[in-house]
């Protein structure tokens, strides 16, 4: 059986459509275009429903042949997100007062999908965290209410099944699959107090043992916690909005590592600077990280927090990998070229080096073979439009709006796990009529009073570091400090016994154990400690001695010290006589 087609929503000031994804690229037969303006589109996790809201209603539509599955009059709704299940279907409106209602009305409301009841209205003033997080078999749900968690289980938002009780929780990330659930929770610092985050397993969220990890830290006024698709450990990223060192305009970050064994790590990373974005493999075993001031590193990392890769510098500020693990795109978005590196992850080997100019936004097909980027609205507002591409660089669609119009958002229709089985990685262009866009290799500005000369090699404004696999002269692994410097010991001793085998010590002379043996033969420790500190005093006299031999001029303290020689022979003549 032939894998589906993914769908692409595209939300823009002239209505809402689907289009058919690659190799067609045209609009879905069985979707009627909605001409009017659109606040927010989404997909079922599944793929199967798609809802929007044109300003006047709420829809969801089923993907396969366009049919209405349920409509809400709510003509305010600016978010919206379907259950995992798609049991349930949650909208946001703004919150607002009125006179008539100087509290406000509940602004989140939960919808049975299938019969269209009202399940709960929620009061939820702030944007952040609008949606309950669920896992992803309905049986628990998460929401933050007032600096603590309240858990619902199997949807009953009436009763609270549970609550964290903690100070002040700002943050929180519930894990990905089923059960059991684990829970992120983040506190910030307060009165010279750390900040810390923790992880806990649903049902034990109390007690002094009920956190399976905990790491604490400063600096950090917000965090983002990211897990990885098993569940079994986070990322955070601590920022602060004011780097009081004035190293960076971006504030300052630090990165931690969490595992539900109870494992927690701050990641070392290799350059100084911002942490532009963390992104997990979809193999759960590896993360990559896009760091440090431009030209900006990207590293992968395993769970041990050691670098596996390192694919040196480059204008890059995002990374992407692909659903199926097999590919990583590392890009420059926003205020950079739009440059993009496709690379194998299991060869580690560059398959594409594409550009996409003005984008602002990049998402894989799930199908693990296309991307689409785009330049959309408020972020910048001409030129839009948008592309998909094969990861080979060549480009298979192209659309831009009509003059006056702008493109607000575009969103790839999800699907189940497994879906799309990975493929072999090709490294030839695949076939196409717009062709591709590959970056043109940068030369350096040249005045146009020397542009008739040679060219000749100049001092370069940053440093350039090829990726690890393509560096020349250099033997060593790109591995932390801490197991470089366990090599260099290693290395070390071996070169020291293989010494020791080719050229065997003399067997050594016994006069010094026999004047060992007699020296403290007084009995008066006092007075061996007074030879042994004489003695001392005469042996670096005689090192004072052969450099100043060898041509070395010596300093004035070290010429009293060896004017003093006599004086030390006398003394220790005398020590040895009261013996």
């Amino acid at each position: 059986m032939a894998p589906p087609i993914p769908l692409l929503a595209v939300r823009a000031s002239d209505g809402t459509s689907l289009l058919c994804g690659p190799p067609n690229c045209e609009q879905h037969s069985a979707f009627q275009r909605d001409s009017r303006v659109s606040r927010c589109v989404t997909f079922s996790r599944d793929g199967t429903l798609f809802g929007w809201c044109n300003g006047q209603s709420v829809s969801v539509v089923k993907c396969s042949d366009g049919s209405v599955v349920s409509t809400f009059d709510l003509p305010k709704t600016a978010l919206l997100d379907f259950s995992p299940l798609s049991n349930v279907l949650v909208t946001w409106q703004p919150y607002s007062k009125t006179q008539d209602s100087p509290q406000g009305d509940a602004n989140l409301q939960l919808w049975e999908l299938s019969s269209g009841r009202l399940i709960k209205s929620l009061y939820q003033k702030k944007v952040d965290n609008w949606c309950p997080s669920w896992s992803e078999d309905e049986q628990i749900a998460v929401r933050s209410v007032n600096n603590e968690l309240h858990f619902y289980e199997n949807n009953d938002f009436n009763t609270i099944a549970n609550k964290l009780h903690m100070q002040k929780v700002s943050d929180f990330s519930l894990s990905p699959g089923g059960q059991p659930s684990k829970v992120a929770v983040y506190v910030p610092g307060s009165k010279g107090a750390p900040s810390f985050v923790r992880l806990y397993q649903y049902p034990v969220l109390g007690g002094p043992s009920a956190a399976l990890a905990n790491k604490s830290f400063f600096k950090a006024d917000r965090v983002t916690m990211q897990w990885n698709k098993k569940a079994s450990a986070v990322v955070v990223t601590a920022s602060t909005e004011v780097d009081k060192t004035g190293a960076s305009y971006y504030g300052e970050q630090t990165l931690h590592y969490l595992a539900v064994n109870g494992e927690t790590a701050l990641v070392q990373l290799l350059k100084n600077g911002p942490i532009y974005d963390v992104t997990w493999s979809p193999n759960s075993a590896e993360f990559c990280v896009v760091y440090g001031f431009m030209p900006a590193k990207a590293t992968i990392f395993n769970l041990k927090c050691d670098p596996v890769f390192d694919f040196g510098t480059g204008p890059r500020n995002a990374a992407y990998y692909s659903p199926q693990g097999h590919i990583l795109v590392l890009a420059g978005f926003g205020n950079l070229r739009g440059q993009m590196e496709v690379w194998d992850t299991k060869k580690y080997k560059q398959v594409s080096k594409p550009q996409a100019p003005d984008a602002t936004h990049f998402s894989w097909c799930p199908d693990g073979e296309h991307v689409v980027t785009a330049t959309c609205s408020p972020r910048l507002r001409v030129s839009n439009g948008y592309k998909i591409w094969h990861y080979t660089g060549s480009v298979l669609h192209q659309w831009d709006v009509a003059a006056g119009s702008e493109l607000w958002e575009v969103r790839w229709q999800p699907f189940p796990a497994g879906t799309f089985p990975p493929r072999g990685v090709t490294y030839q262009a695949a076939p196409s009529t717009l062709g591709s866009t590959q970056a043109p290799p940068t030369q350096a500005y040249r005045p146009p009073a020397l542009r008739h000369l040679p060219a000749t090699p100049s001092a370069k404004l940053h440093e350039e570091e090829p990726p690890q696999n393509m560096r020349t002269g250099t033997g060593e692994k790109n591995v932390s400090k801490t197991a470089l410097k366990n090599q260099r010991k290693r290395e070390a001793k071996k070169a020291a016994k293989q010494e020791a085998k080719a050229d065997p010590e003399p067997p050594s002379d016994p006069a010094p154990v026999r004047n060992n043996q007699s020296e403290p033969t007084c009995g008066d420790p006092e007075t061996d400690k007074k030879i042994k500190n004489v003695k001392k005093k005469l042996k670096a006299i005689e090192e004072l001695k052969e450099q100043q031999a060898s041509g070395k001029v010596l300093q004035k303290n070290q010429l009293e010290k060896v004017q003093k020689e006599e004086q030390l022979l006398k003394e220790l003549e005398e020590l040895q006589l009261g013996q």
